[in-house]
């Protein structure tokens, strides 16, 4: 574990990518093939399950510290981290413990058929054979919630430098349903393990943010455009009668949405398909908020197919009969799409629309008219662009349309976490609702640095109740909240849930008799 944490401490230190990938080369040219394994694992969401109750891993501290409850509270508050807290409130180790990191693995993973007796012990004899770093390591493998400061570029550009090989072909290698028990670093960075089963999915093609004028982009006849939808973008395959579909998440999602599997495995050939998937009704694309209701459920009741129907908006072919078409310019790749799906035309699988237009300012207004649709904007890709691994500037551009905002004044603030747990950080707006307030959403960005501190000082100032970390304030600070997109929803107080809240700027022009009632805001959904 020690090469593991002097990896861990190297990252938490920095802010600066090249220090970061520095650090990662370092670490993967001194540690044994079995740690680079789990380390890879580890920082692409691969976390092993919770085998231990983290409110049994709180007793076990207090027991051994005797620190009361109330104190335990406060400093967990203060800190924001139950894995971070354990670490500090416990004694200094009384022994040293030398072990690697995929040795630690193994142990953790094997707790699950252990009685909670045995599970203490080892928590304990842990405990006291490592230092503060891998304590805190420790904890958060133990908890099922550790994350580190590190982008997937960042991580697959070190893995990049490391070995040789080319991004968009590592990138690939990574993803999909590999176990690092049963894999070998070997097999992940020489790309080997690339398709060991029919799930495996392609890296994704994103798009950046439109940051120049439509006619630098040249002649307009060069562009495919399409709506933006606001659903999941999911890859679809189909491979020897086994069909899969990948959220952009890398999340496997095949049993949420039973009737596209059902349609996709009733359908010739094999193929791997890129779209959006999307509630629909009636020819109308619904609210997310209607497409949410679908998610993360154990069953779906025919009521909930029925009233919430789903399809997909198809807009790329990634391979064909076991061909890989990702080289090819997506004009060729849309015309092999088209043939697909006329032949075979599937109820739920639709072809994305393209957007005919002659000029760069037709697409002005079809852009602002694109929220009565329920679409985001609208997507720019170059007719002769490959399907990139990741972000790439130049091919693809989402031009999405200005987001909703309203006045919302704050209520409730608790401390951030790591860097930020001494500020609070993370906020909760409420809106008029006759002559009271009621909440609207949770908003964690848009502030700067100085403002968070300013923010801080009102609420120790101006804290009313506390509830745990969280501090009820002073209704008195506005603040604008943009956000993307609103729905109906029985989950809030207020009745609606905004998708994608943030701060756009403090108001300090405003007081709260100018913030907005829920009733207007109501308006808004369409």
């Amino acid at each position: 574990m020690k090469n593991f944490a002097e990896l861990i401490n190297a990252l938490e230190s920095t802010n600066k990518t090249n220090a970061k990938i520095d650090a990662i080369i370092d670490y993967l040219e001194r540690a044994p093939d079995d740690d680079k394994v789990w380390f890879i694992a580890l920082f692409t969401g691969k976390r092993p399950k919770r085998n231990v109750n983290t409110n049994y891993m709180k007793e076990w501290a207090l027991e051994i510290t005797q620190l009361p409850f109330w104190l335990f509270q406060e400093s967990y508050s203060s800190v924001g981290d139950l894995g971070e807290t354990l670490s500090l409130i416990l004694p200094p180790p009384t022994e040293k413990i030398e072990k690697s990191l995929s040795e630690w693995m193994k142990e953790i993973i094997n707790l699950k058929s252990k009685t909670e007796v045995e599970k203490k012990e080892f928590v304990l004899n842990s405990w006291d054979g490592l230092d503060y770093t891998e304590r805190l390591i420790f904890n958060k493998l133990l908890g099922g919630s550790f994350r580190i400061g590190v982008s997937s570029k960042t991580l697959i550009n070190s893995l990049t430098k490391y070995s040789g090989q080319e991004t968009s072909t590592l990138m690939h290698s990574l993803m999909g349903k590999w176990e690092p028990a049963e894999t070998s670093f070997q097999e992940l960075i020489s790309a080997e393990n690339i398709n060991p089963d029919n799930s495996k999915p392609y890296p994704f093609c994103l798009a950046y943010p439109l940051e120049k004028e439509l006619e630098e982009l040249g002649i307009p006849d060069e562009w495919l455009i399409e709506y933006k939808w606001d659903g999941i973008r999911g890859q679809i395959i189909k491979r020897n009668d086994e069909v899969f579909i990948w959220s952009r998440g890398e999340e496997l999602v095949t049993e949420q949405f039973p009737e596209i599997a059902e349609t996709i495995k009733a359908m010739k050939g094999n193929f791997v398909l890129d779209g959006e998937i999307l509630a629909v009704k009636d020819s109308k694309v619904l609210n997310f908020n209607e497409l949410q209701k679908r998610l993360n459920r154990k069953t779906l009741t025919k009521k909930m197919l029925s009233e919430i129907p789903i399809e997909v908006f198809a807009y790329d072919l990634l391979e064909l009969e076991g061909t890989d078409l990702r080289e090819k310019p997506i004009f060729a790749r849309r015309a092999m799409l088209e043939e697909l799906l006329l032949n075979e035309n599937p109820e739920n699988i639709k072809i994305s629309r393209i957007i005919n237009f002659e000029n760069w300012e037709d697409l002005d207004q079809i852009r602002e008219n694109s929220r009565d649709i329920n679409s985001e904007g609208l997507m720019l890709k170059q007719k002769n662009s490959p399907y990139h691994a990741g972000r790439k500037k130049g091919d693809w551009w989402k031009w999405k349309i200005n987001p909703l905002t309203i006045d919302a004044v704050l209520i409730y603030a608790q401390k951030g976490s790591g860097r930020r747990s001494a500020y609070y950080t993370d906020y909760t707006f409420a809106v008029k609702n006759g002559d009271a307030l009621v909440t609207i959403a949770k908003a964690y960005s848009g502030l700067t640095d100085k403002e968070i501190m300013e923010v801080s000082k009102f609420v120790n100032k101006n804290a009313i109740e506390k509830f745990g970390p969280v501090r009820t304030v002073k209704a008195e600070l506005v603040f604008e909240i943009a956000f993307e997109g609103i729905g109906f929803s029985n989950r809030h107080k207020s009745g609606v849930a905004l998708r994608f809240p943030r701060i756009v700027r403090w108001r300090k022009d405003k007081t709260v008799d100018e913030i907005d009632d829920i009733e207007e805001i109501k308006k808004l959904i369409q």
